[in-house]
């Protein structure tokens, strides 16, 4: 985990807010989340490639999407190592891993050590922080 990334893709915060819908920016920009079971894609099975909404960088793709039961999207592992960055989240009274692009360093949301196999991870994303584009 790291918390000294710098994000290759930096904008001021007006640029944020006028290109992201108040959802996204709410979550990617101030690390928000969505209740569970409301935003998109936690219960989706469409074969494709999950981005994010704010740089379009590739985070996820289907073929390592597996239903979790909590309420938000879930996958073992990233489409690649450095798509994501962790850094140690101590809000809420809690010690948590925050997972962020790597691209933009924008909040996608938290990983646990409670996923299937082969890595035993659970990336739990907001769906708003996240585009899919489907594959055939």
């Amino acid at each position: 985990m790291s918390d000294t990334v710098k994000p290759k893709i930096e904008k001021t915060d007006a640029e944020w807010r006028e290109q992201l819908t108040p959802e996204q920016y709410y979550i990617l920009r101030q690390s928000g989340t969505e209740r569970a079971f409301t935003g998109p894609f936690w219960n989706s099975k469409e074969k494709g490639i999950y981005s994010c909404a704010a740089c379009g960088e590739d985070l996820f793709v289907s073929d390592t999407k597996f239903d979790s039961g909590c309420g938000w999207p879930s996958y073992f592992e990233p489409v690649k190592e450095d798509a994501v960055t962790e850094f140690r989240d101590t809000t809420h009274g809690m010690v948590r891993t925050e997972v962020r692009c790597s691209q933009c360093g924008g909040h996608l949301g938290h990983v646990f050590p409670d996923g299937p196999p082969p890595t035993g991870l659970r990336y739990c994303i907001n769906g708003y922080s996240m585009h899919f584009t489907p594959v055939a």
